[in-house]
């Protein structure tokens, strides 16, 4: 396998981008690409521009809680065994690049929106937009307004260089075997308000139409055998990127995939818990049921 520099295959990131920001993302190949399989980490990124840092209200801890920490680390065995790995490199309260480009908050921006939004949803509303307002407590993490400049060059070279590239790889895949699947992993709180006996894994395929119901069923079953508590669609059932790019009938299936960040890491510290290496390793089998369960779906 290789580690590929994006900015070697996007446009919009083919020279060192202005203001602070680097490549958005990493991508490693799997060399052969033995399945047609994609994992990718969008909220595992851990870099803050300075302009950003310097415009907080709030310790950067607070909005690194905001991160699906390590879930990069966890699934970073899937090059070796077939699959290719794509994962942030930025923080999602950078921008979040599981939203909606047009989930934006007007009142966030000094003079004017970046770009046209679409009707204010529940998410823009409670300040979790594609340009996040609030932390991990619910708290406003900015001490002043953002300029319509700066809203506009985080969608342009980190979401849209993200999604250029996960579209260009899937689409790849589905050309050369017929159909492709992407794994979109993610991770959840241990604990949240109002829910108890929250599971390990939680599977979301957008209630049975973003992949074919056979995959989901032997990934389930891949995750129980290996010592997971499993639910489906509950309380999460998959986002933007499952909702963009599971298309089963065109040959593209899209899972999401949150496990339960107590099972391997101190969420208050943000460092790896006693359990990481155990939960990673069970994963590697997971990995290869998936890519087996991958290479049975039918051709697009």
């Amino acid at each position: 396998m290789r580690e590929t520099s994006p900015a070697l295959r996007l446009d919009p990131v083919a020279e060192p981008p202005p203001a602070g920001f680097g490549v958005p993302f990493s991508f490693t190949e799997a060399r052969p690409q033995s399945a047609p399989v994609l994992f990718a980490s969008p909220h595992s990124g851990s870099l803050y521009p300075a302009a950003m840092q310097e415009a907080l209200c709030v310790p950067l801890i607070d909005v690194r809680r905001t991160e699906d920490a390590f879930v990069d680390e966890l699934f970073a065995g899937a090059p070796a065994l077939g699959a290719s790995l794509l994962a942030a490199r930025y923080g999602r309260s950078v921008v979040d690049l599981n939203r909606d480009p047009a989930e934006l908050d007007a009142a966030m921006f000094q003079d004017g929106l970046p770009r046209p939004c679409g009707l204010p949803t529940v998410r823009v509303e409670a300040g979790l937009g594609c340009l996040p307002r609030v932390g991990a407590r619910g708290e406003a993490i900015y001490a002043r307004l953002l300029s319509r400049a700066e809203g506009e060059e985080r969608l342009a070279l980190v979401h849209d260089a993200y999604h250029h590239h996960l579209a260009g790889a899937l689409e790849a895949l589905r050309r050369t075997h017929g159909h492709a699947l992407l794994v979109d992993c993610h991770s959840m709180p241990s604990v949240q308000p109002g829910r108890r006996g929250l599971t390990d894994i939680v599977l979301g395929d957008r209630f049975g139409s973003s992949a074919d119901s056979r995959l989901m069923a032997r990934v389930e079953r891949s995750f129980r055998a290996h010592g997971f508590t499993v639910a489906r669609n509950a309380p999460y059932a998959g986002g933007y990127t499952t909702r963009r790019y599971g298309r089963p009938r065109r040959g593209i299936h899209a899972l999401q995939v949150e496990i339960n960040r107590g099972l391997y890491m101190d969420e208050h510290r943000i460092t790896r818990a006693s359990g990481f290496n155990g939960v990673k390793d069970a994963l590697q089998h997971v990995i290869r049921d998936i890519l087996d369960a991958a290479g049975l779906l039918p051709r697009g």
